[in-house]
Formats: C-alpha cells, structure tokens, sequence
C-alpha cells in the first residue's frame, strides 16, 4: 500500500484502548445517527449505515445504543443535528494532517483545533491545503495468527479488494470505499478475523518526523483524536521505531 504511514498503526492500537473505555461509542454513534438522518434507518439500503452499525458491533455497543441512534437519526427520537465537515492542517515536521469532524457547533470546533494546533507547533490550513495528498480508501486488518495468505489473496479479490500489506502483528487490506462491505464479507465467510474496517484517507507519500518534533506531533495527534467533535485523524508522518520507543 503506497504512503502506509506510522499514524496508521498507532491510531490502530489507540482504538483498541478506547474501545476497552467504551470511549468509541461516541463517535460510534454520531456516525450511525448521521447516517440514518441522510438516508433513512433501513440498514440493507443505506450502505454507510451498515457500515456504521458492524463498527458499532466490533465495538460490542449494546443493540439497544444502536437502536437509540438510529432513531434519532430518523426524528423518532429527539437528538443533536450534526453537520459534517473536513478541516486540514500542518503539525510539526510540516506533516500533513486531515480532521473528519461531526460538530453541532462549527464555529466553536474550528477554534479549538486551531487552538490544538497552534499549541503544539502546527497550523489550521485552508481547505485544499494538504488534501490533495490523500486518497479515500477501504482499510481493514485482520489478525496475522495462522493466516494462509494464498486464502486472503484469493478472498480479498473475491470481494472486489486490492491488495493487502503486513504491519506488526496484523493484515492490512485495501479496497475502493464502495467495496468495504463486500470485501469484509468475503472475510468473514472465510472466517478470518477482522479486527477494524473502515473508509479512511490514506496518504500518497509520507514524511520523516525527528527529533523534539516526535514528542509534540505525538501530543498533537492524541489531543486531535480525543477531541469530541473529530470523528477521524488521518495524516502523512513516519517515525523510525527506535525514535518512536523513545519519544
């Protein structure tokens, strides 16, 4: 996968930890809301809601929350209207940085970020910026255990998949957005073992990180990802594992 980046593996290990703290479940369920509010609750015909709702079950969020979301997605109950936007940025080391953000208050959001940025050596850019630098992509890992890669091959292609790249102690496989729900079917029939999936941006190329820049890009990043409104982080920098231990 071109542009693989070190954020990818440590936003990746950071999930997990959330999800233990039922942390995710927020922006979980802004996602299943959303989605239910621009296409309806019907999960067979509104694909980003069935998306939406096997996060939320890789999650292990009670069917009730589910069902909660969905409808005040719908008007059947009352809820929070969320507008969707993309902010783009630069951290330090000059790494290029894409927010996803759901906020029901636009004008706050953008002060905080810039805020955040500007706190730790980077800054809010215009839109465009640094947008050209990323690609919308399917990403779903699996458990590396045990795998037969000649099998995933096979099932990625099956379900209209890429490729797929070894990291650490997963598989990480690409797909076009569109394909993310047949792909992972395919997977699942062959009974391997997701761990996430989601539509992500990728990045074309990445940036080297050094020195005291890891420490702050490292701070920025989990202040961005822990920020209520951002739903997704995504951004260009790579870090030697040595300086990464380090930092």
């Amino acid at each position: 996968m071109s542009g693989h980046s070190k954020w990818s593996t440590i936003k990746r290990k950071k999930a997990a930890e959330d999800a233990k703290r039922g942390k995710i479940f927020t922006k979980v369920i802004k996602e299943i809301t959303v989605a239910a509010r621009q296409s309806g609750g019907d999960e067979e015909n509104n694909p980003r809601l069935r998306q939406a709702i096997l996060s939320a079950r890789d999650a292990n969020m009670p069917a009730d929350n589910i069902k909660r979301a969905i409808q005040k997605g719908t008007g059947e109950l009352e809820g929070v209207s969320y507008e969707e936007a993309i902010f783009e940025g630069y951290g330090p080391g000059g790494v290029a940085i894409m927010m996803e953000v759901m906020t029901d208050n636009r004008k706050r959001t953008v002060a905080e970020l810039r805020h955040l940025l500007t706190k730790y050596n980077g800054n809010l850019g215009e839109t465009g910026c640094v947008a050209w630098m990323f690609d919308k992509r399917s990403l779903i890992t699996i458990e590396k255990n045990g795998v037969d890669e000649d099998l995933l091959l096979e099932t990625i292609l099956e379900g209209g998949g890429d490729d797929y790249l070894e990291e650490d102690d997963v598989y990480e496989i690409t797909a076009d957005p569109e394909n993310i729900l047949d792909v992972r079917g395919e997977l699942e029939k062959a009974n391997f073992r997701i761990e996430t999936a989601e539509v992500t941006l990728v990045p074309q190329n990445t940036v080297k990180v050094l020195g005291d820049d890891i420490s702050s890009l490292l701070k920025l990043m989990d202040a961005l990802e822990d920020h209520d409104d951002i739903q997704k982080v995504s951004s260009n920098f790579d870090i030697d594992e040595d300086e990464l231990a380090e930092a």
